[in-house]
């Protein structure tokens, strides 16, 4: 009777391989027939977007795209050569014929290689190690993007990461009337563009025209201008400039001031900041309070000296970092955000008496286990933390809707040494039927030191501005580059819950898991001999 069962089974055994290897043959002959990409990332990495997809359709004319890359590259930029095509591939798909594709290897010909040199395109170098021998390679990972008689050009492609979005952006760039153009206020103790922000002014002007806006001339802002960023003024802004802000959000402007309440040196010492700004935006039913912020569950962990030889480690509460469930959701400048920090906030607070009808988005929040410190504040990192009363603190909030002008009802301030009404060349405008304001409790996030520390900040500051400024779709493309994921804070009883288990755990499941298995045999044997 064994023997039967035995050759049963193995006869079973037999035709379920036979069945299994017939399906995955028939499969991989119809996989050769039918292409189809199944993109199982969850941002769907290796697709395009629907925002490309619509954008491609939108073409009236062709765009060609000119792919230069160095035949011999390292094995580590083949895989990238293939990513890359299969990205363009998709764009050609989805064009109805009006993306142009080619791909060039510049070759050993010097006069093609200054061709490219002079296109933008610079020769990068590699280190390889080959055959036991260390060599240096030369070559091109450049794009260019034509249409029409303008180009744009994707010096150095290192990767596919965020590519959707530079060639997307660079369509658009091409075939749109005219470029946006982003004014940075200065005068008034503002951070610098050439200066602190270096890192996030190379990366807006691959999309934005940028300029300087002097509020100190009292002169009204250019209608040429889409968006207007005031960013860490330290100094008193007078009545003049305020009307020049007033004036330029009630032609339709947008406008962004990031500032810090209470500014902190060099020497960790801190002074309140009083620019009366909060006197237009409290008129336009946003307040930045004159504290900071601590976080007691979700922080930087920063370097301090001790005045020893090394210096210490810590979390540091004044640093809050956010987490993912704490950016707005409804806005698709936050929505896929994974995280970012901001050293030394103040909160945000909405007055809903100013606000009627207008659109509020919350974009940014602490966790629930946060405070505000006004008054004898004190930075030291290795102090013993007394919270206040807790909860959680907004940091970034932004308003879409119908304002009226601060100065409505109220005199014109005039220019310095102006008599008359800036002679009567200026028309006041009272009112604004749409219009975009985002406000930030800080100014230092987007410094390039505090940069180089958190990338993820430079992706908010970058979105918050592109809602702002155009469309609010292209966000989508560059979040899906977001990929920092922090460990998500667990209580100290679960750490201990999973310490525990990982030391104790797998041995006591093992064993557990013997016992079954010498059971279920003891009990298989009694049915065995039973049966004999």
């Amino acid at each position: 009777m064994n023997l039967n069962r035995k050759i049963k089974n193995q006869a079973n055994l037999i035709t379920t391989t036979l069945i299994i290897v017939g399906i995955l043959a028939v499969v991989n002959f119809l996989s050769y027939q039918i292409f189809y990409r199944f993109d199982l990332t969850e941002g769907k990495d290796y697709s395009i977007s629907s925002t490309t997809k619509n954008s491609l359709k939108s073409l009236d004319d062709v765009v060609s795209i000119k792919l230069y890359f160095s035949k011999e590259l390292p094995s580590e930029y083949m895989n990238l050569k293939q990513d890359i095509k299969d990205i363009l591939d998709e764009y050609k798909s989805y064009s109805g014929g009006k993306i142009k594709i080619e791909e060039i290897n510049p070759g050993d010909s010097e006069e093609e290689q200054q061709k490219i040199q002079m296109l933008g395109i610079p020769k990068l170098r590699f280190n390889v190690v080959e055959n036991d021998k260390y060599q240096t390679l030369g070559g091109y990972l450049g794009m260019v993007i034509y249409f029409e008689d303008k180009k744009e050009v994707i010096p150095v492609v290192s990767s596919s990461k965020n590519l959707e979005y530079e060639i997307t952006m660079a369509i658009k760039k091409l075939t749109l009337d005219k470029i946006p153009v982003i004014g940075f206020t200065v005068g008034n103790g503002e951070v610098s563009l050439n200066d602190e922000l270096t890192i996030i002014g190379k990366e807006l002007k691959k999309q934005y025209g940028i300029t300087a806006v002097d509020l100190s001339d009292g002169n009204l802002i250019s209608d040429n201008i889409d968006t207007l960023i005031i960013l860490g003024p330290t100094a008193e802004i007078n009545e003049r400039s305020k009307y020049v802000i007033d004036q330029f959000l009630m032609r339709s402007g947008s406008l962004l001031i990031a500032q810090d309440s209470v500014v902190v040196d060099q020497q960790m010492a801190v002074s309140q900041n009083r620019t009366g700004l909060n006197d237009i935006l409290n008129f336009y039913g946003l307040k930045i309070n004159d504290n900071l912020i601590l976080d007691g569950a979700s922080n930087e962990i920063v370097s301090f000296s001790t005045g020893g030889f090394f210096p210490s480690l810590v979390n540091y509460p004044f640093w809050p970092k956010i987490l993912k469930e704490n950016f707005d959701k409804s806005n698709p400048a936050t929505a896929n955000l994974e995280t970012a920090f901001f050293p030394w906030a103040s909160s945000v607070d909405v007055l809903p008496e100013k606000i009627g009808d207008n659109k509020i988005l919350e974009l940014v929040k602490t966790t629930d286990e946060s405070w505000a410190v006004s008054e004898n504040i004190n930075l030291d990192p290795f102090q013993k933390f007394a919270p206040q009363p807790m909860g959680q603190q907004t940091l970034a909030t932004s308003i879409f809707g119908k304002f009226e002008s601060f100065y409505k009802d109220k005199d014109i301030p005039k220019k310095e040494n102006e008599e008359s009404d800036s002679d009567g060349k200026e028309e006041f405008v009272s009112s604004v039927d749409s219009a975009r304001i985002t406000v930030i409790g800080d100014a230092d996030f987007v410094k390039d030191n505090f940069l180089s520390r958190n990338m993820n900040n430079l992706i908010f500051f970058q979105n918050v501005i592109d809602s702002l400024t155009l469309d609010p779709d292209l966000i989508n493309i560059r979040s899906k580059g977001v990929t920092s994921r922090p460990i998500e804070e667990v209580s100290e009883a679960k750490k201990m819950s999973i310490k525990y288990f990982n030391i104790f755990g797998v041995t006591v499941l093992v064993i557990v898991l013997g016992i079954i298995k010498y059971n279920l045999r003891k009990r298989r044997r009694f049915v065995e001999e039973d049966e004999e």
